[in-house]
């Protein structure tokens, strides 16, 4: 695992919240998440823009009364994320290139791209994305026109293609956490898992502690 890159990847998935987009952040930063990304496809690009520039005051006022850092990413969209100060942009297969998106965000800002073939992860290695993700894993609800799902085997496949980060998507809960990492992945995405959790702080840190006992597995193999 590439110690360097946040072994958890929080989704904010609009469609799943009970509370304010800034609230949820805020628990997601005290329980220990490092890497957040906000996505809501239904929203106008001035929605988008208005919650992602309050999600980054929320998490730059939480930040500097903690000393630590939370990356925040946006969906889709490189402008919105510019405008909002965002920390880098997250893109799919139907958005703007890898590159493109790079020329607006600037090179110290993270740009990360969905794959879903390996010909599609051969192709985002040869980028300047800082990380590729991959699935979906498992069969996913929070995609209306999920893409077919790729397993772990898919997953243990395309480790071996590329050295940046990879970040397993799709359907990731925490019982399939553990093997989910030991089949290549650097980072787990997930969303609903923790959204819908009777106490999302409580899973985050479980899903904390088996990242951290795998970290420990493979130093250890």
């Amino acid at each position: 695992m590439n110690v360097a890159f946040p072994p958890l990847y929080s989704i904010i998935d609009t469609g799943l919240l009970t509370t304010s987009e800034p609230s949820f952040a805020e628990r997601m930063a005290e329980a220990g998440v490092e890497l957040l990304q906000y996505r809501n496809k239904r929203a106008t690009p001035r929605q988008l823009f208005e919650i992602s520039q309050s999600l980054f005051a929320a998490l730059r006022s939480w930040s500097e009364r903690n000393s630590k850092q939370v990356r925040f990413i946006v969906n889709d969209r490189p402008d919105i994320a510019l405008l909002a100060g965002a920390g880098g942009v997250h893109v799919g297969q139907t958005d703007l290139p890898v590159e493109d998106a790079r020329a607006i965000v600037g090179p110290d800002r993270w740009v990360g791209v969905s794959t879903h073939t390996l010909e599609q992860v051969r192709a985002a290695d040869q980028t300047s994305a800082d990380y590729i993700a991959f699935g979906p894993v498992f069969a996913t609800a929070t995609k209306e026109n999920p893409d077919a799902i790729v397993g772990l085997d898919g997953l243990a496949a395309v480790r071996a293609l590329t050295r940046k980060p990879l970040v397993a998507i799709g359907g990731i809960t925490l019982d399939r956490a553990a093997d989910t990492y030991r089949a290549g992945a650097d980072s787990l995405a997930v969303a609903r898992d923790l959204i819908t959790a009777p106490d999302p702080a409580a899973r985050l840190r479980e899903f904390l502690r088996v990242a951290q006992s795998e970290t420990s597995r493979r130093a250890a193999s």
